[in-house]
């Protein structure tokens, strides 16, 4: 993110260094073409950071979820122990 500051910021003044145009209206449509590509570049860094977040988002879901089944099958393998014990106790009398 920092690294996109520095390029916008960059960018921001090669583009002041290049406004040499001889009228104010060319001017005006040369400022206002760059203000919106700028925020349509602030929008593809919102929507890369939004996918970014998602992601990981999506990850530590399934993490939990994951976690979750291994628990559910530690504590399947712990009833199985518990009931063979119970029977084998019971076949021992």
């Amino acid at each position: 993110m920092k690294k996109m500051l520095i390029v916008a910021a960059a960018a921001g003044m090669l583009s002041l260094a290049a406004c040499d145009h001889k009228t104010d209206a060319a001017q005006n449509v040369a400022d206002n073409a760059s203000n919106t590509a700028d925020m349509i570049d602030n929008t593809a860094a919102m929507v890369r950071d939004n996918a970014s977040n998602t992601a990981d988002e999506v990850k530590a879901m399934g993490e939990n979820k994951a976690d979750a089944l291994e628990n559910k099958a530690d504590a399947v393998r712990a009833a199985g122990e518990n009931k063979a014990d119970a029977i084998d106790k019971a076949a021992k009398k």
